[in-house]
């Protein structure tokens, strides 16, 4: 959600923060901007509607020398999306400009004492209302940038990460982070901004990761400085960012997201990598050997997740109740955070987030930690924000997700659960030795088996185009399966804007069984597994009245394709792992559809990727 970059060095800033916008233009966004102070001292804005090409497009013949800069790419809060809303944002005086990630919740407050004091609003967001905040004070107060700012952030209510420049000093960039990420970047001589890793690792891979209610001083030749709001000089923790510039760019594929589905077979492999040994028989988290104890002595555990991780969640329960025997729940985030929850000291509460910002879920941990719960995370982004906010957990491994439809990210979620259920049921002695090696071994084979379901690719592109005028669409599943049919409806909605609902199979019959005609597609996971029988009779339900069944079935199975009006045939694994396979077609499926309904896959309308606000 919104995307931040920032420079100051001795390069040109412009062609560094164009770049820097492109990179993140994953993360969802309506209009795009840049600040700069150019060679001749004047501090330029220039502002688009729309994509960062329509920014490029403004500025062709605009100034946009200078070595320090700021940019943004917005996505709508207060304000509708428009140029004029669009970051960044000047003071009234136009000495500063200021970008911002998050929410002023106060912002209507501060607004109203501001214009009763004769300040001049020119759009209608909050942002506006912090910088014009900062100006305000520097004059009244006589204080630095830096001053203002602490001044400021402390009468402010919400979610923020910010960076400002001041035309009167050229050299520095103030920024300033809660509750919204921040990374700042170490070069010679220069420095980055970057509300993530990926606009910074084409020139350094030293960044910081600012902490909630920090503020770095960033001035050109000389060492970062990191203090808290009330100026507390904080400790320099500068980490070593492993990512390469391949894994955030497209590599040949059409799109970002079939090129994070395609390389799902590697990503688990990477995943497992290390965590279980070379003869595949044994699962080792280091979590496990440091909080072996909190872990294994879970009356109850919580799983807290939103979106697409809460479906990983819902698999997740399934297999901590069926092989660890502790009763499980799985909640979402921003429901949790708002109900007053039971929570006791003896509960594991899991906190599942690819990007490790997700607000509703950063609340939950929060408030769950007040209760004495420990806090077990699952995350892709290394040094986010909910990774230092649990106890422990356990990194997914699976590189950059760009596509804002997740993909990868979740199959390396269920991967992640499935390998620390695995552990913990060993060591709570809840499974059979000879079960256990079976597992881990089939977990093992799931990237091959990955690589074989990725073959239908052909013939689900071809489906596809079956499917592209449908208006309404149900996915059944059950077991295991019915999370996939959940995820598999959100994947079609979120990039082709075709309903779509997921359903336990059985559950038809009790209100959806209502809608089925020639005119709605059914799409059922029907492998071969204990409910498989059950399935069949779902199947023939449909069929019976009109309904159209595409079914993901086991490969050579015969008898669902008597009843199936189109099957796709998928390699035989462990009930508990059929989602990992399964789950490959329904992503194509949604891609294809998209694509042949010209939809802008990797950007779909009104989404980000990381929802760091509310």
């Amino acid at each position: 959600m919104c995307g931040i970059v920032g420079y100051i060095g001795k390069k040109p800033a412009y062609p560094i923060l164009i770049k820097g916008l492109k990179r993140l233009e994953y993360r969802g966004y309506d209009s795009a901007g840049v600040a700069m102070v150019s060679d001749s001292g004047s501090l330029n804005v220039y502002k688009a509607k729309g994509k960062v090409d329509n920014l490029t497009d403004y500025c062709a013949d605009k100034d946009v020398t200078g070595s320090i800069g700021i940019a943004h790419t917005r996505w709508a809060t207060h304000g509708e999306p428009s140029a004029r809303n669009a970051h960044p944002h000047y003071s009234q005086s136009k000495n500063l400009a200021i970008i911002h990630n998050g929410i002023i919740e106060n912002y209507a407050d501060i607004k109203t004492k501001l214009q009763a004091k004769g300040v001049q609003f020119a759009s209608d967001t909050d942002t506006e209302v912090l910088v014009q905040l900062v100006e305000y004070i520097m004059v009244k107060k006589h204080l630095s940038l830096l001053e203002a700012v602490q001044v400021a952030l402390y009468q402010v209510i919400g979610a923020y990460a910010i960076a400002i420049i001041d035309k009167r000093d050229p050299e520095q960039i103030v920024a300033a982070r809660k509750q919204s990420p921040l990374v700042v970047g170490i070069g010679e001589g220069e420095y980055f901004i970057g509300s993530d890793a990926s606009p910074i690792i084409e020139y350094t891979d030293k960044v910081v990761y600012l902490e909630d209610g920090n503020i770095a001083v960033i001035r050109l030749d000389e060492e970062l400085k990191v203090l808290s709001i009330l100026g507390q000089e904080q400790e320099l923790k500068v980490k070593k960012v492993d990512i390469n510039l391949g894994q955030i760019e497209k590599g040949g594929y059409e799109h970002f997201m079939l090129k994070e589905i395609f390389e799902q077979p590697e990503c688990l492999t990477n995943c497992m990598r290390g965590r279980i040994n070379v003869e595949g028989d044994n699962v080792t988290l280091s979590a496990m050997i440091d909080y072996k104890n909190q872990l294994l002595n879970a009356r109850r555990i919580v799983i807290v997740a939103c979106g697409t991780s809460w479906h990983a969640g819902l698999i997740g329960k399934q297999l901590f109740e069926s092989i660890c025997h502790i009763p499980c729940e799985v909640e979402y985030a921003s429901e949790f955070r708002y109900r007053n929850p039971v929570i006791n000291k003896d509960d594991v509460v899991i906190a599942i987030s690819q990007s490790g910002e997700t607000a509703d879920t950063l609340a939950a941990i929060h408030l769950a930690k007040e209760q004495g719960a420990f806090i077990f995370g699952i995350c892709n982004a290394i040094g986010s924000s909910i990774p230092r906010a649990t106890d422990t957990g356990t990194y997914i491994h699976v590189g950059p997700e760009i596509g804002v439809a997740s993909t990868k990210a979740f199959t390396g979620q269920v991967t992640v659960l499935s390998m620390l259920a695995l552990c913990m049921a060993k060591e709570l002695g809840s499974i059979s030795d000879e079960r256990y090696k079976k597992m881990v071994k089939e977990l093992t084979l799931i990237p091959g088996k990955m690589e074989q379901a990725l073959k239908t690719n052909e013939q689900i592109e071809h489906l596809a185009r079956i499917f592209t005028y449908a208006r309404n669409c149900l996915y059944l599943g059950r077991g295991y399966n019915y999370p996939v049919a959940l995820e598999g409806a959100l994947k079609l909605k979120e990039i082709s804007y075709i309903h779509a609902e997921g359903y336990p199979a059985a559950e038809m019959k009790h209100g959806p069984i209502a809608l089925i005609d020639s005119e709605m597609p059914v799409f059922v996971i029907a492998t071969r597994d204990r409910l498989y029988e059950k399935v069949i009779s779902n199947i023939q339900e449909v069929r019976a009245r009109g309904g159209r069944v595409t079914a993901l079935v086991t490969e050579g199975d015969k008898q669902i394709s008597k009843f199936a009006d189109d099957v796709i045939e998928l390699p035989d694994t462990m009930e508990c792992f059929q989602p990992l396979i399964a789950s490959i077609p329904l992503q194509l499926l949604a891609y294809h559809i998209a694509v042949c309904k010209g939809k802008d896959v990797d950007r779909p309308r009104n989404l980000a990727k990381s929802v760091t606000v509310e």
